[in-house]
């Protein structure tokens, strides 16, 4: 039914217009006020105000406004007040922030505005914002709502209520209380709840917070458990709803809006209380309270001087949410000094200029001036009170202002160099005698600016928190702060994660194999996991462990006929589910050895064991691995190879030998394997053991999902994005447009867009209802160079970010009390927009909203003008092959080439190294068929046809290695020709590293010695040495500083000619060395292209290598790409024994040996005499060109064939 009735009318000023205020209990569709009238203060400030008197308790829905009559009078905003005693009131806030309504534009139309959440008091105020700029304040008032009747007690502190439940013919599957409660203690007992065995829980009210509590037993010492804390600031003197619904084992508590569920005992069966004293009426103290809202605001009292008083005593309480603030100030008389009371650090500090209070409680604060002492006494404490002494009286001046000072210039009555104090006041006392804070309001007493009086503006912005994932969240007066440590995520709100989502991202960011924290669902709700990354193949695994993953034999117990194992993941159950689901590809390895121990078929036909896998509680599997599910088979039968082909399984022949089943598991909707249950057992002469092995997946669907756009009109579209808080948005990106649309879901008025603005500069930008906002991040180069960007993008109530690539994120922080619910109510358009303007060529991928990857590829399938993945990854991620490694596309990814690398892994990272002894000896031999030719002519080398024979001229080589040892000398490497020409590199006396160079037979060798000293110390060393025609370079790697010494060389043409190389060969002391053998560690060997160590370790089988004595792989250590150093550069022109053509025959080099880290004895040398001829030619020289070293820095080989036809390449061989 509805009522029509006229209300009483109170208003802050001396004139107004008559005003009959109509209360309409639903709404109704009609002018609101028709007629002249309206109420128009004398004054138009922010000051005044409407007040109406409901007569009784009421449920409020909706306000309209309308502006004075006839006039150029009406207001544009206002704030709405409410209140059950005509004091303390509060303030109504839309969505929790949002205190302001919008008002009027003229005098006639009407303005209604239905409350978001009902409001039920007695009194109403309206308190004007803003107004007709050309005008004055006017209005006409109209509430809607309906009468409201509840009943109510009175609790004195030492009162309490009984109530018993009376018993149930039946279970009841729920039960629950609900109740409001008002108070202005911040701490006691609302409800205490007795079950069965003693079991009790508890409702209690500590700090202005609502805690529940359970305790177990009855004893002296219970066991006293917190199970969660809601709500804050509840001793407002407001009213707060509170329920309590029981469910069985778990307890829903809801205070206001904030609701959690907790798991309890579930033997609760009444609740219970002590009886005392109950009075059935609500009888409230009045508190007039005020508000400092902001730097502005100030109170100034006079204080009236009492000749008989010798002192100044000022009390007052307060709450506040900053830790710093001026409480009160006063100048001493004629202007003698200042006296300051204020906060800093959240503790009260007193200064006279003559010489955690910031929790959201009320805290009393008491300054005395008696007797020569000055004393501060906070809540009341003897405890934390402080005394000084000073040698003057502390008095008065005149006036006494609290919480800041007036904005006047030149105020000198008034000295703030201290924050202002936001926050609530009450319980003001001035030499002992209570302050009427309404008489300040009515300008009766003092003088103040921007306050609120009469209410408590205080916010409690962490109640409900903002703060995900379990970050703490602190705050100020007008904003709030999330304290992200240690839960794995960043952010204003901690909502991002800050790790990866799969081992496939870790490893193309350029990691290695190791343990990793995975976050499946990124911002979602999964926590973080530590997990093992196996990044050694091509394929990246995540590995999961359980708890029992060796082989196990099984023990038989007489009580049972079944052996049951269950496992327990390293995971979470729904991080398995996530992960399997992420995942391309998962595999589980089961194995059993059996004797006398059948796996899975009885003679009967039903099966004997079987495992439980799936998700979940999983489903009994009875194939094993290797077979496809269903099959109640194992691998044997699908290969045709079972030892008794009657069975399906190896073990199933039930054979007195040992034998194995043994397979993968790689259907992922079976997997993990959860529990096994194995049958046959307990037979005499039964033997078994099982093995069941981490579960490994590997390939990540959402880092390469993606689709190219390859029109401006074309786009996906998806479900409207669900992010009214928080959202972010994660997606690569790479074109060659200069601006186009990435991503855009529109609401009403409310929107969210992420686009390409320019060539160079990326722009998100919203509108949540305050008003279109952007942030921009601006590229140091063009975006727009076909190599994948990284765009990172969070909206959340606090701020707004944007991260480009690797550039520092900015940030752009959003209103305090504005609108934060992000409203879309359209499709998500991927790539364009709807209007199909500015949209975007190039591709998209791995986009994720809020942790959830958009399935492009699926969607780019069936929509015309996109078409599903994106490839040319190597112009991005080719840098991740290191080590000369070569990147090579892959339809939905990329990999390392490592065949032209010394070294190996999935990025040509990992060192292949081994630790050689004396007679440790590697030989690697190119073109043998080459070798059985000359062996087959060995009775006629001469007659050999000289079209066998080339002249390639090699411009450069390049050679490499690292090497550890503690022998000195030792010869680290040679290369010789057939010509008895060679390259070595050797350690001498003392220590030093010395290159020799011998290309033309005739002549000595040239030999190049190195200033670093002391490499035989059993330190990594690391050597580089490259040649471009006339020009050496000889880098050492030493201790953390590099040592490049450059040496330029002439050169002419040099015949390529093939000869014999015996002991003879060696000059006498190089001999002497390579005698010794080597001893130490030797890694990443590379003589241009070619890594003979790699091939001799990892694939001696495969390759035209031959190993004798001890080759052990080894990890030497760090290698060059490891180290940081420093640079000296010195130049040595040879001009006594220049080194002769640096232009070497290719065929020549070919056809002789690598010797690396030489062990290689004269009497070795002899046995290779064997294969090698001798054999007169004549040598044509030509001069060469010299090539300088910036002409091409990367040293390639050039090769120029001469007339002479023929094979372009001889035997060549390398000792190790």
């Amino acid at each position: 039914f509805c009522v029509f009735v006229s209300k009483i009318i109170k208003v802050n000023s001396q004139f107004f217009r008559l005003l009959r205020v109509f209360f309409f209990p639903s709404p109704l569709s009609f002018s609101l006020c028709p007629g002249a009238g309206g109420w128009s203060p004398l004054s138009s400030d922010r000051y005044q105000w409407l007040e109406v008197d409901l007569g009784g308790r009421t449920r409020i829905t909706a306000v309209a406004t309308q502006g004075r009559y006839g006039s150029s009078d009406w207001q544009t905003a206002y704030l709405l007040m409410f209140s059950d005693t005509g004091h303390n009131w509060k303030q109504y806030r839309q969505e929790g922030s949002i205190g302001a309504f919008a008002g009027n534009s003229n005098a006639d139309s009407v303005v209604q505005h239905k409350l978001q959440h009902q409001v039920i008091a007695r009194y109403v105020r309206l308190i004007p914002l803003n107004w007709n700029p050309n005008g004055r304040i006017g209005l006409r008032l109209e509430t809607y709502g309906c009468p409201y009747n509840s009943d109510v007690l009175s609790f004195n502190g030492q009162s309490s209520l009984l109530y018993r439940l009376t018993p149930r013919p039946r279970q009841m599957s729920s039960e629950s209380i609900s109740l409001k409660f008002k108070t202005l203690k911040n701490s006691g007992i609302l409800l205490h709840a007795e079950g069965q065995n003693g079991h009790s829980l508890t409702l209690e009210l500590e700090k202005g917070k609502l805690q529940l509590l359970i305790r177990k037993g009855k004893s002296l010492s219970p066991d006293i458990r917190y199970l969660v804390t809601l709500g804050s600031l509840l001793d407002d003197q407001h009213w707060h709803h509170v329920a309590v619904e029981h469910h069985s084992n778990h307890l829903k508590l809801t205070v206001d809006k904030s609701t959690e569920w907790v798991h309890i005992s579930p033997t609760f069966a009444h609740w219970d209380h002590d009886q005392g004293n109950v009075t059935f009426s609500c009888s409230e103290p009045v508190f007039v309270a005020m508000t400092f809202t902001g730097p502005q605001s100030f109170l100034r009292l006079p204080r009236r001087i009492d000749q008989s008083s010798l002192g100044i005593s000022v009390g007052l309480q307060f709450r506040t949410w900053n830790k710093a603030g001026l409480l009160l100030t006063f100048e001493l008389p004629n202007r003698e000094g200042r006296v300051w009371l204020y906060l800093s650090k959240a503790r009260t500090h007193l200064q006279i200029h003559k010489s955690a209070l910031n929790d959201g409680q009320w805290h009393s604060v008491d300054l005395i001036s008696a007797g020569g002492r000055l004393t501060i006494t906070v809540d009341g404490d003897e405890g934390a009170s402080a005394h000084a002494s000073p040698s003057f009286l502390i008095t008065t001046g005149g006036h006494i202002f609290f919480g800041g000072c007036p904005a006047e210039e030149n105020s000198q009555e008034c000295l703030n160099p201290f924050k202002a104090f936001q926050g609530c006041v009450r319980l003001l006392t001035v030499d002992n005698r209570p302050l009427d804070l309404i008489k300040v309001q009515q300008r009766l007493i003092g003088n103040y600016s921007h306050l609120q009086i009469d209410m408590c503006g205080i916010i409690d912005r962490c109640s409900p928190s903002h703060c995900e994932h379990g970050g703490s969240c602190s705050q100020s007066w007008s904003t709030f702060h999330c304290n992200c440590s240690g839960t794995g995520y960043s952010g204003a709100t901690c909502h991002s994660s800050i790790y990866e989502q799969s081992c496939e991202a870790y490893k193309h960011k350029g990691n290695i194999s190791g343990y990793y924290y995975i976050d499946v669902d990124s911002s979602g709700p999964i926590k973080p996991q530590l997990l093992y990354c196996n990044m050694t193949e091509d394929n990246t695994w995540m590995v999961i462990h359980h708890n029992n993953t060796d082989l196990t034999r099984v023990q038989p117990s007489p009580e049972v006929n079944q052996h049951v194992v269950h496992f327990e993941y390293a995971s979470d159950e729904e991080q398995l589910t996530a992960i399997i689901s992420l995942s391309e590809h998962c595999e589980q390895e089961v194995a059993y050895h059996c004797r006398k121990s059948r796996l899975l078929t009885s003679p009967e036909g039903s099966p004997l064991s079987w495992w439980v896998g799936g998700p979940g509680v999983g489903q009994m599997h009875t194939h094993w691995g290797g077979a496809p599910p269903g099959s109640q088979q194992c691998a044997c039968s699908l290969q045709d190879n079972c030892v008794d082909s009657r069975y399906h399984c190896n073990c199933d022949a039930d054979s007195n030998e040992w034998t194995n089943d043994s397979g993968l598991l790689t259907h992922k909707e079976t997997l993990p394997v959860r529990s096994l249950v194995l049958g046959d057992i307990r037979r005499h002469g039964s033997e078994s053991t099982y093995k069941v092995g981490p579960l490994r997946c590997h390939g990540d669907k959402n880092v390469w999902n993606a689709a190219f756009f390859d029109k401006e009109t074309s786009y996906l579209h998806f479900p409207t994005l669900h992010g009214e808080l928080s959202a972010d948005i994660s997606f690569l990106f790479k074109t060659t447009s200069s601006s186009g649309v990435f991503l855009e879901n529109l609401g009403i008025k409310d929107f969210i867009r992420i686009e390409l603005n320019s060539s160079n500069e990326v722009l998100f930008s919203f509108d949540v209802g305050n008003g279109p906002l952007e942030v921009s991040v601006k590229a140091g180069s063009p975006l727009n160079d076909n190599r994948w960007h990284r765009i990172q993008a969070e909206r959340n109530v606090k701020e707004a970010s944007l991260r480009l690539d690797e550039l520092p994120a900015v940030t752009q922080e959003a209103p305090a009390d504005g609108h934060i619910h992000l409203q879309l109510n359209s499709q998500l358009f991927i790539g364009g927009t709807a209007s199909r303007q500015k949209g975007f060529r190039g591709c998209i991928r791995s986009l994720q909203l809020n942790g959830v990857t958009l399935d492009l590829e699926e969607r780019a399938k069936i929509t015309p003008g996109v078409q599903a993945g994106c490839p040319g990854h190597c112009s991005s991620y080719g840098s991740l092959c290191q080590n000369q490694g070569r990147c090579v596309e892959r339809p939905t990814s990329f990999s390392c080439d490592c065949s032209s690398s010394a070294y190996t892994g999935p990025f040509c990272n990992k060192e292949v190294s081994a630790s050689f002894k004396s007679e440790t000896s590697v030989t690697y031999a190119f073109k043998e068929q080459m070798v059985n030719e000359l062996n087959r002519s060995s009775s006629a080398s001469s007659s050999f046809p000289s079209s066998i024979y080339s002249d390639i001229t090699l411009k450069a080589e390049n050679v490499s290695l690292s090497f550890r040892t503690s022998q000195s000398p030792a010869l680290l490497l040679y290369v010789s020709s057939y010509h008895r020409e060679y390259f070595a590199v050797l350690l001498s006396k003392p220590d030093k590293l010395e290159v020799r160079y011998r290309l033309d037979s005739s002549k000595d060798a040239e030999i190049l010695r190195s200033k670093v000293k002391n490499l035989a110390d059993r330190q990594l060393h690391v050597v580089t040495i490259s040649r471009l025609a006339d020009v050496v370079s000889v880098q050492v790697i030493h201790t953390l500083i590099t040592i490049l010494s450059v040496h330029f060389v002439k050169h002419h043409s040099l015949c390529a000619c093939l000869f014999s190389i015996d002991s003879e060969g060696l000059d006498l002391d190089l001999a002497q060395i390579a005698s010794l053998g080597f001893t130490g560690c030797l890694s990443a060997v590379l003589f241009n292209s070619i890594s003979p160590l790699k091939v001799a370790l990892l694939h001696p089988k495969t390759s035209p290598v031959t190993v004798t004595g001890p080759l052990i792989q080894s990890i030497c250590g760090f290698t060059s790409a490891n180290l940081s150093h420093a640079t000296e550069t010195t130049h040595h022109l040879s001009g006594k024994r220049p080194l002769v053509n640096a232009i070497r025959s290719d065929s020549a080099l070919i056809g002789g040996v690598i010797a690396v880290v030489i062990f290689v004895t004269v009497s070795a040398l002899a046995i290779m005499a064997r294969f090698l001829y001798r054999r007169k030619c004549t040598c044509q020289r030509q001069e060469v060109k010299t090539v300088k070293p910036e002409d091409n820095p990367e040293l390639p080989f050039r090769s120029r064939i001469t007339s002479q036809n023929g094979p372009t390449e001889n035997q060549k061989e390398y000792f190790i």
